[in-house]
C-alpha cells in the first residue's frame, strides 16, 4: 500500500488549510482507480489517505504529492508496504507498517532544509525494496523541485495545455491564452513540462514496486476475502 500523509507548515502561526488541501487532492482524485481509503483529517493539521501500489494508485500518489508541493507549505511523507487488515472505513483508524512509515516520512519531510522540497519516502528494510524507495524518494525531490520552481506563466501553459483534449493541444493552448503556439512552446520548455511528463510514470512504477504488499490479492482495496461468502462484504471498501 501506499499512506500519503500532509502535515500543514506554520499552522500555528496562519489559518487551518486542511480543508483547502482536502478539497485539491479531491478534485484531483475525482473519477480516478487507486483510491484505498479517501482523504481525511487525521489529527490537527494533518491530512491522510491509502492508495493502492498498483499502477493506478502510484499514479495518482505521483500526482498527489507534486500537486501538495506546488500548494506550498506541507510537509509530505509517503509510506509503503503493509497494512493491518482488514483495514477500517477511514485512514486516521488504521494502523500497521505502512502508516508508521508515513509518519517517520513526514518528521523527516518536516526537518529538511529551507529551500529543499519538503518530502520523504520511507519503504521496507528490506533489499531491494530500501533502495527502490530511496530512489522513489531521489526522484520525487527532483520533479517537486521543478514544480515548486515553475514560473506563473509556466504553470498557465502547463494547465492549460493538459486541460485541453482535441487533437492539436498545443494549438488549443494558444488559442486559449491568447498567445501563438511558439510562445506556449517556449513557456512549456522552461517549465521542464516534457521532462517532467517523462519523469512522472517512472516515480510511479518505484513507489509500486517499493509499496508491494505481499498480503494483496488481485483487489487492492484492502477489504479481506471471506470465503464462505458469507460475512464482510461492506468491510474496508475501496472508495
Amino acid at each position: 500500500m501506499i499512506v500519503l500523509t500532509a502535515d500543514q507548515r506554520g499552522s500555528t502561526r496562519g489559518p487551518d488549510r486542511v480543508p483547502e488541501a482536502l478539497a485539491l487532492v479531491g478534485a484531483r482524485s475525482s473519477g480516478r482507480p487507486g483510491v484505498v481509503l479517501p482523504f481525511d483529517r487525521t489529527v490537527g493539521d494533518e491530512l491522510q489517505g491509502v492508495l493502492a501500489a498498483d499502477d493506478d494508485g502510484a499514479a495518482l500518489a505521483v500526482d498527489l504529492v507534486l500537486d501538495l508541493v506546488r500548494d506550498g507549505g506541507w510537509s509530505v511523507g509517503v509510506g509503503l508496504g503493509a497494512v493491518d487488515r482488514p483495514l477500517p472505513e477511514v485512514s486516521r483508524a488504521a494502523s500497521g507498517p505502512a502508516f508508521v512509515r508515513a509518519r517517520t516520512a513526514v518528521d523527516r519531510a518536516k526537518r529538511r532544509g529551507r529551500g529543499s522540497v519538503p518530502l520523504a519516502v520511507v519503504g521496507p528494510d528490506e533489499e531491494p525494496r530500501a533502495t527502490v524507495a530511496a530512489d522513489a524518494q531521489a526522484l520525487l525531490h527532483l520533479l517537486g523541485a521543478v514544480v515548486a520552481r515553475r514560473s506563473a506563466a509556466g504553470w498557465e501553459a502547463v494547465d492549460t495545455l493538459v486541460a485541453q483534449r482535441g487533437p492539436a493541444p498545443q494549438r488549443a493552448s494558444a488559442a486559449a491564452l491568447g498567445v501563438s503556439e511558439q510562445a506556449v512552446s517556449q513557456r512549456l520548455r522552461a517549465a521542464l513540462w516534457a521532462e517532467d511528463a517523462a519523469a512522472r510514470p517512472l516515480a510511479a512504477r518505484l513507489l509500486r514496486a517499493a509499496g508491494a504488499d505481499p498480503d494483496d490479492g488481485p483487489d487492492d482495496s484492502g477489504r479481506d476475502d471471506d470465503p464462505d461468502g458469507t460475512d464482510g462484504a461492506g468491510e474496508g471498501s475501496a472508495r
